[in-house]
């Protein structure tokens, strides 16, 4: 089975198996969770929904949220 190093894909902080990958995964998955699944889940009825949900919160998590280290901007009008 490859793994993400055979794809030429590398992690964004630590090494394999470091303490750093599992807490920040997990930072996420916890905040989508509250976010996202918690808070929509009653108003799906299909599996494209939930896809949707998925890509538009990926989306505000990647572009728009607000980044304190670059003075609270979204990363879009920051570059």
């Amino acid at each position: 089975m490859p793994t993400p190093t055979d794809a030429g894909i590398t992690g964004s902080i630590g090494s394999v198996g470091d303490v750093l990958d599992d807490a920040q995964m997990e930072s996420t998955v916890g905040l989508y969770k509250t976010k996202v699944i918690d808070h929509q889940r009653p108003s799906w009825s299909s599996w494209r929904q939930v896809e949707q949900a998925i890509a538009e919160w990926v989306h505000w998590y990647n572009q728009q949220r607000l980044h304190s280290s670059i003075g609270n901007l979204p990363p879009e009008e920051f570059e």
